[in-house]
């Protein structure tokens, strides 16, 4: 079973981007802390997701493609300092955004009349240095600090948040189709802290950690809707936004089954409730935040076989509930389910680990207002992600 942690670093290749345009990207993997002596990975995948929907009332038009391609670069290194303690930094980015919903065309029919021209751009990246100290060969504990850089841009349009400014209608001034919010760089710090169990003889490993929430408070330009700039006199407002980046929980495990065959999986729950975007000036006060988000679970579960002392390989399942056929317009995806596959490369100090995820994403339907009303319909959406990574023994 010395493969065992070359089957499961497929993992990481599977974490990305669970929602395909939501938030959660990375996973937070902290595998390396596991890997044999020294040790540094780098890592590289992109997520292609396909995700459109259409209007409901008034025209049954087309969304468009609202969700766009990224890229999840990681990097870590694991050094073994003596025979029970050890440390790793890793590099992710852990939570990102990318939805754009193309802009209303009566001429040609396209775009969302609802939703066109709303958008998300949040941006992050991290650093993590963890420490784990082997009381024995079946007890450790690990944790350690993490520091985050992030940054977002907002914005909200069409009809679905009001009709367009109109100066001779006191109706449109309450409106906030227009309103955008563009969040600068801010860094924050957090913690992590967990414990693991292992039987050597078996391949048996299981570990818990959990991963604070990180405060940032971002220097704020919000851009008024048409309303509030005539009334105010002004296009634009300085705010703060104070944002926690939520707490979350991984539980990953692992035991060999027979010879030469591993069974592992993860499962993680991340507190998306308390994830708030609520600039303090205009919108915050007046209309509450800019995200509306369920907390989630996802589950991944897989098998692993070694097949030489060269080749590894594994497949795999994912799988998150869905929350409610309601949703945020920012995070227009209900859950998932996934299947993937990846091989793993072994030669001498090298190893390298490629994969393959598909995704069925659940149906959902937009919403905005008070009550939440439904704007659109997405359904039939899917995501591809695809990884690889390149990891030395030193």
């Amino acid at each position: 079973m010395k493969h065992a942690s070359s089957l499961c670093g497929v993992l990481l290749l599977a974490a990305g981007s669970a929602q395909a345009g939501g938030i959660d990207r990375s996973g937070q993997p902290i595998g390396i802390l596991f890997e044999k002596g020294n040790y540094v990975e780098l890592g590289f995948g992109e997520i292609n997701p396909s995700v459109s929907g259409t209007d409901l009332t008034p025209y049954a038009t087309a969304s468009g493609a609202v969700a766009g391609d990224h890229t999840l670069p990681g990097l870590a290194l694991k050094y073994q300092i003596n025979e029970k303690l050890s440390a790793a930094v890793i590099y992710d980015h852990a939570y990102g955004a990318d939805i754009n919903y193309p802009a209303f065309s009566g001429f040609t029919g396209t775009g969302s009349y609802m939703l066109g021209g709303t958008f998300a751009e949040v941006e992050s990246e991290g650093v993590t240095a963890l420490l784990r100290y082997k009381f024995n060969d079946n007890i450790s504990v690990h944790g350690g600090l993490r520091a985050t850089k992030a940054s977002g841009h907002v914005g909200l349009s069409g009809v679905a948040y009001g009709p367009a400014f109109d100066a001779t209608d006191p109706a449109t001034y309450n409106s906030v189709n227009g309103y955008e919010a563009e969040l600068k760089e801010d860094w924050g710090h957090g913690y992590v802290i967990g414990a693991a169990y292992e039987k050597p003889e078996i391949a048996l490993r299981v570990a818990l950690t959990y991963f604070s929430k990180v405060r940032h408070n971002f220097d704020t330009v919000e851009t008024l809707p048409g309303g509030a700039a005539a009334l105010l006199g002004v296009t634009t407002l300085d705010a703060n936004t104070q944002v926690d980046t939520p707490q979350a929980v991984n539980l990953d495990f692992q035991t060999g089954v027979a010879k030469d065959t591993l069974v592992f999986g993860t499962i993680r729950w991340v507190d998306w409730s308390d994830f708030k975007i609520a600039p303090d000036q205009f919108f915050g006060p007046k209309v509450g935040s800019l995200t509306n988000l369920d907390d989630t679970t996802s589950y991944t579960l897989g098998v692993g076989r070694k097949f030489s002392d060269t080749w590894s390989g594994s497949v795999f399942a994912t799988w998150e509930p869905g929350t409610g056929k309601l949703v945020s317009p920012l995070a227009p995806t209900n859950g998932y389910k996934g299947l993937g596959l990846a091989a793993v490369y072994t030669k001498d100090n090298m190893k390298i680990t490629t994969g393959v995820r598909y995704l069925w994403l659940g149906d959902s339907f937009p919403e905005t207002g008070t009550p939440d009303v439904a704007r659109a319909e997405f359904k039939g959406n899917t995501a591809v992600a695809v990884g690889v990574k390149v990891g030395f023994t030193f």
